[in-house]
């Protein structure tokens, strides 16, 4: 199973800031963490798309081409890239830029995002947000498949043989589906072969099994190779040396992002008695220290079958010096727990 860090780069969204001092001081930060998430042997970093002024990250190849260059064998993915606002053609090219620059460590994971600022942004109609994402995923698995393409929908401009440059190192250049909870996301991720992950917010994470098993009997019965039905969840989470201290340390900056989420979307304010809940092993938040972690990592894989875990530690204005200090960890203690334990079949 791979293990992986995500995140959306938060940025501090009061009033009276520099807001491009901010952008600054975050991205080095960001350049930061994704080195050493390379250094201490994580499988995969993944960053995510916004365009809104809590998030840094607008670009996620830009940034990726960037982390590039300063790490050797981390795998470098979006999570995700918001495939119904942008153009496919673009997509392609860029992340085959990353992957040439990379020696073949570029990812897309696609989604439809969770988040609507993007559409009006950049001109699309968002009651047409069931068909663009569905054009826009079959023209990027096109260009992914042939050199020359010849393409036509509702969407976007029709192709005609149109060559389509940079090629990527990686043959084919990987696409993940990234899916919140739908049924027909999770058929439709297996209907094509392609590899699933599922945003854990909230709720008991075992609930969502049985996507799983709609995205594998969709691929089985269009015939594809099981081994390419990979899986994999995204959390939300945070590791320090205890679980009191992880707890501390993430309760604070995690509500503030949920609260204002909440009163955007008409949901209440987090307790402290629901975030120490949702800490529990049944529970979404994946909080503790390195052997709490390790355990309820386990205990997932053999629930979904994973084949790639991820985890977002800087949810909030985390202090870095705390983000980093997970991290380490995560690579360090808890990676190496998680593989002999899976290794060993030792119970949780």
């Amino acid at each position: 199973m791979e293990l992986g860090v995500f995140t959306f780069a938060d940025v501090d969204p009061s009033d009276g800031i520099d807001r491009g001092r901010e952008a600054e001081r975050r991205m080095k930060d960001l350049m930061e963490e994704i080195r050493l998430a390379d250094d201490v042997g994580l499988d995969v970093f993944g960053v995510g798309e916004h365009h809104r002024v809590d998030y840094l990250v607008s670009s996620p190849a830009t940034v990726l081409a960037g982390a590039a260059t300063v790490t050797k064998n981390i795998r470098l993915t979006s999570a995700v890239s918001i495939l119904s606002s942008d153009d496919p053609v673009r997509v392609f090219q860029l992340f085959s830029s990353v992957d040439l620059l990379s020696s073949g460590r570029a990812e897309i994971m696609a989604g439809r995002g969770s988040f609507i600022e993007s559409f009006p942004l950049f001109g699309y109609p968002l009651e047409a947000y069931d068909e663009l994402f569905s054009e826009k995923l079959d023209l990027l698995l096109n260009i992914r498949e042939n050199e020359k393409v010849t393409w036509s929908g509702n969407t976007r401009a029709p192709l005609a043989d149109q060559s389509v440059y940079p090629r990527p190192v990686q043959n084919p250049l990987p696409v993940w589906i990234a899916a919140g909870g739908t049924p027909q996301s999770m058929a439709r991720a297996g209907f094509l072969g392609l590899p699933l992950i599922i945003a854990i917010l909230g709720g008991q994470p075992r609930r969502f099994a049985p996507l799983f098993d709609i995205h594998r009997q969709a691929g089985l019965q269009a015939g594809h190779d099981p081994a390419k039905l990979k899986r994999g969840i995204s959390v939300h989470g945070f590791l320090a040396d205890t679980a009191e201290e992880a707890a501390d340390i993430f309760f604070e900056p995690q509500k503030a992002v949920m609260d204002r989420l909440g009163r955007e979307r008409g949901w209440g304010p987090q307790s402290r008695a629901q975030f120490d809940a949702s800490m529990g092993p049944e529970g979404a938040l994946f909080v503790g220290g390195p052997e709490d972690l390790a355990r309820k990592i386990v205990a997932h894989q053999r629930i979904f079958g994973l084949d790639r875990f991820m985890i977002q530690f800087a949810v909030g204005l985390v202090p870095q010096a705390q983000v980093l200090h997970a991290i380490e960890l995560f690579g360090k203690r808890v990676a190496p727990m998680v593989r002999e334990m899976l290794a060993d079949g030792e119970p949780v």
